[in-house]
């Protein structure tokens, strides 16, 4: 097993590497960069909403360079040099991406091009968002797609599960977003009920509360958002989770399990279970990274919350590239490591694997 691990996160560096080299790729490709859109910015051309602000952030992380350039013809080649050189441009790009290579091997991921702080601190500063939606969110979606999916392989064609396989349908064909906007319709002080806070995580005045009324502020704002990423997220592994139990109930090993005389709890818990679930936990990694990182862009943006997915979006909008790359790194990562510890839960579940005698 030792083994296996060693070369699983011997594995991680060229795949990280790779990542980071595509990516690197991609970012000198793409059109409109951090020194064009703070020129434009400059110039009073890119005024119009968070890209304006954060534009003006970069303005101010010019310095004194800007108050020598605002001429009505042309541009000054000085000025264009000396703006290429706070973002870093003046070097080769081959030289760039080996000082980012560097410098994330340390884990330093440098600073925001426009929000004039470092990269980890604005990760750590969405960090709670994100975690708060993610977990939740597949704690949840696990909690009632594992127990509803084994019912419906157990009542496999009869009306229970006729008719909740009709409700995750419809609960997967509704956008989340759209579920959102209905909620705080519903609950959020709209043309209906006033119960639910309409934004943010918390309250103004968390910090005054006493522990049991931090928890019930905290429940308070989170539920509405958790809801509505869970109401599409079940669907796919609930559905998962019975026809991996029917496939393995419909297996000559359980035929015999039932022979011996033991009871359909037995048989089920006993036997089918550890086997059906298999497939089930290979799921688990791609379900919590894209709840964590991903998949609750649209939520935080309905809600008002700032986490990992909107900083992503909103730094990949305005060409902020330390901070897109460095979610990057983050994710992939993460990623890696959540789905090396997938693979090691498959030895708890079902002893008789072995990742010794297997090839990566």
């Amino acid at each position: 097993m030792l083994a296996y691990i060693a070369r699983r996160i011997l594995l991680m560096v060229p795949t990280i590497f790779g990542i980071i080299l595509i990516s690197f790729i991609i970012v000198q490709f793409v059109p409109g960069g951090p020194v064009e859109r703070a020129i434009a910015q400059l110039q009073g051309l890119d005024e119009s909403g968070r890209g304006g602000a954060m534009m003006g952030a970069a303005a101010a992380h010019v310095g004194d360079i800007s108050s020598r350039y605002r001429g009505a013809q042309g541009l000054d080649p000085k000025f264009i040099k000396e703006l290429e050189k706070q973002y870093g441009f003046d070097k080769p790009a081959t030289e760039r991406f080996w000082l980012l290579v560097k410098n994330y091997a340390t884990f330093s991921l440098g600073d925001s091009y426009f929000r004039n702080e470092p990269v980890l601190k604005l990760v750590r500063e969405k960090l709670p968002v994100s975690i708060s939606l993610g977990v939740w969110m597949t704690l949840i979606s696990y909690a009632i797609s594992i127990p509803l999916g084994i019912r419906k392989a157990v009542k496999d064609g009869s009306r229970f599960d006729t008719w909740t396989s009709g409700v995750i349908i419809v609960g997967y064909a509704i956008p989340s977003f759209l579920f959102a906007i209905l909620l705080i319709v519903l609950f959020c002080g709209g043309s209906f009920w006033q119960i639910f806070p309409l934004r943010g995580l918390t309250s103004d005045n968390f910090a005054d509360l006493s522990w049991p009324q931090k928890v019930v502020d905290y429940l308070w704002h989170v539920t509405l958002p958790v809801a509505a990423l869970v109401l599409g997220s079940f669907a796919t592994t609930t559905l998962l989770t019975k026809n991996s139990f029917l496939d393995e109930i419909k297996k000559a090993y359980v035929q015999t399990a039932r022979m011996k005389g033991l009871t359909e709890r037995q048989v089920l818990y006993g036997h089918v279970f550890r086997n059906a679930m298999l497939i089930v936990i290979a799921g688990f990694p791609g379900a919590f990274i894209g709840a964590f990182f991903t998949g609750s862009l649209l939520i935080e943006k309905v809600f008002t919350l700032d986490g990992l997915g909107y900083l992503s979006y909103d730094s990949l909008m305005n060409r902020d590239y330390p901070v897109v790359l460095g979610n990057l790194y983050i994710f992939s990562l993460l990623g890696l490591v959540v789905n090396l510890i997938s693979d090691l839960t498959y030895t708890v579940i079902d002893p008789r694997i072995d990742f010794e005698t297997r090839e990566v």
